[in-house]
């Protein structure tokens, strides 16, 4: 149980959250950025661990790095041009090299390879495009010397804390306003407690009051981080699936096939949409910080594509699907505002197109965004029959006419309907 000063800290906490989130529950899509020592290995972000590289070995890898200048520019024009409005980036992965120009140690990009503080020129860059800021933070590190032993060692854990305390506090102080701290991997300590949590939020918390800060330090915080894969928290809790592009977080030179397609992006997104969530796609950049030209061109399209159909997911949204509407159909999936229902449509039926088990009623349906209302009979029977599961479904159908032949969305082949109902769908039955 939290003492009173922790109680006190989760109450204020939960008094500003609504404020605070507004708008993180506005933007729904933000890039994630994977930035290390170990994009010169090109083999995985867990690189050092997965093949047990010894500190000595890996080490001068901090020497060897060489990134260009204002790669961070290439990164936040990308995201803006894709749709994206915030990003995060690796301050510290688990590696333990810090990106920053830091008191806390030397093994830091300002003092080795790089000659600078990347930080600053990653928020700079954000600044420049308008985008929120997220600093990624692992509590894990491979590096310091009190990494595991703090978890055995009670003057260990002291020197790490103070350690980690000193990081978060400077990236909290040094960079003005920051939106978002993710932190992960709070290996080896097994509790709030252990790594002090409540007086670590605390204090970012008063040194960046609208500080938004995720679940990973073993409180639950502002938001839920569901990790390769997209599956809502509970009603009233915010959350962001953090998902890889090619199944590799930092850089590795994988397949073009291996990369989602613009076309299964946006499907992550209205997954994320409907759950009322948001989607962090994660880019690993090259060793030079340039970026994979599979990423590139895919999030181009995706961007072209949110242009035109973005107010559908962009802004307030409400779960998705609502009683008497079906929870999967062959041809799309659904988000919603309010009375207005969004059928994402990634199989283009033709001139017609009939949902089974839709009861709610419909006042108009339309092509997204501004096209003529269209024909519709909708069926309300009030018998069930029983689907192949064996569980009872509603007889109802909605079918819709007048449609184009061929899939009119050129871009990712998924184009919209709006379906506006009669009245509040949570009122009808």
């Amino acid at each position: 149980m939290p003492t009173e000063a922790e109680q006190a800290y989760l109450d204020s906490t939960d008094a500003t959250r609504a404020k605070r989130m507004k708008w993180f529950r506005d933007a729904r899509f933000g890039m994630f950025i994977h930035w290390g020592l170990y994009a010169q290995l090109g083999r995985h972000e867990w690189a050092m661990w997965h093949e047990r590289i010894p500190l000595g070995e890996y080490e001068p890898l901090a020497d060897a790095w060489k990134p260009k200048p204002r790669a961070a520019r290439e990164w936040a024009a990308l995201a803006k041009k894709a749709g994206m409005k915030y990003m995060v980036m690796t301050t510290k992965h688990h590696e333990g090299f810090l990106l920053w120009d830091s008191k806390m140690t030397d093994y830091n990009a300002a003092r080795r390879g790089p000659g600078r503080d990347l930080v600053r020129e990653y928020v700079d860059a954000c600044r420049a495009y308008g985008l929120k800021i997220g600093f990624y933070y692992s509590l894990m590190d491979w590096h310091h010397p009190d990494g595991a032993a703090c978890l055995t060692d009670e003057a260990a854990r002291r020197r790490f804390l103070d350690f980690t305390q000193g990081c978060v506090r400077e990236l909290m102080s040094n960079y003005g306003r920051i939106d978002i701290l993710w932190y992960d991997v709070s290996w080896p300590l097994k509790s709030p407690e252990a790594w002090e949590s409540y007086k670590m939020n605390a204090m970012a918390r008063e040194l960046q009051p609208r500080i938004i800060i995720n679940n990973r330090s073993q409180l639950p915080e502002d938001i839920g981080t569901p990790e390769e894969h997209i599956k809502a928290e509970e009603t009233g809790r915010d959350w962001e699936a953090c998902m890889t592009f090619n199944g590799s977080w930092g850089f590795m030179p994988t397949p073009a096939e291996d990369y989602h397609s613009a076309r299964k992006v946006i499907e992550m997104l209205r997954t994320a949409t409907a759950g009322q969530g948001n989607l962090l796609l994660n880019v690993g950049p090259k060793p030079d910080g340039s970026l994979p030209r599979e990423a590139v061109e895919r999030l181009a399209d995706v961007g072209k594509w949110l242009r035109k159909h973005g107010a559908a997911a962009y802004g307030p949204v409400d779960r998705a699907p609502i009683p008497g509407t079906p929870t999967w159909n062959a041809l799309g999936g659904w988000s919603r505002k309010g009375r207005k229902l969004y059928y994402w449509c990634r199989q283009w039926p033709g001139r017609e197109l009939a949902i089974g088990g839709f009861s709610p009623r419909v006042r108009q349906v339309r092509l997204f965004p501004g096209g003529k209302p269209l024909p519709f009979e909708q069926s309300c029977d009030p018998r069930h029959f029983f689907s192949g599961w064996g569980e009872p479904t509603t007889n109802d159908r909605l079918v819709i006419r007048g449609l184009p032949p061929t899939c009119p969305d050129k871009i990712a082949h998924t184009a919209l309907l709006e379906i506006t109902l009669k009245q509040d769908p949570t009122a009808q039955r």
